[in-house]
């Protein structure tokens, strides 16, 4: 009605009829999953409390540049990536320090497990 968000009244209906049309599937919540990353909301009113399953098959997205009227917006909505340039070289130091001192308490453990398992074989 605000203009401002989009309903899904019967998702089994429009996941048949609608998401196939536009989308290579037909699965309601791999289409919810998309809306996600391109930072859509689904729209919880507080009457349903968040919790409560609404009685109807209604549910409702909105997304900041998503208004009726102002298709100038749409050209901000964009797919959230994370992209590896974001991630500082001290970053992966770190990680690759992590790794390093992983496989070494992996190889001290497997010596300590060999040496258990050659002293148990004594003792039989």
């Amino acid at each position: 009605q605000s203009g401002n968000s989009f309903h899904v009244f019967d998702q089994g209906q429009f996941a048949k009829e609608v998401l196939p049309k536009y989308f290579k599937h037909n699965n309601m919540a791999s289409f919810v999953r998309q809306l996600n990353m391109y930072g859509f909301r689904k729209v919880v009113h507080i009457e349903q409390g968040g919790l409560v399953k609404p009685e109807k098959d209604d549910t409702e997205f909105q997304h900041p540049y998503f208004i009726r009227g102002q298709e100038h917006l749409l050209e901000n909505i964009k797919r959230k990536v994370t992209s590896v340039s974001n991630i500082k070289n001290e970053d992966i130091k770190v990680r690759q320090d992590n790794v390093t001192k992983l496989l070494t308490d992996i190889q001290v453990m497997k010596g300590k497990q060999e040496t258990m398992d050659s002293k148990l074989l004594a003792m039989k």
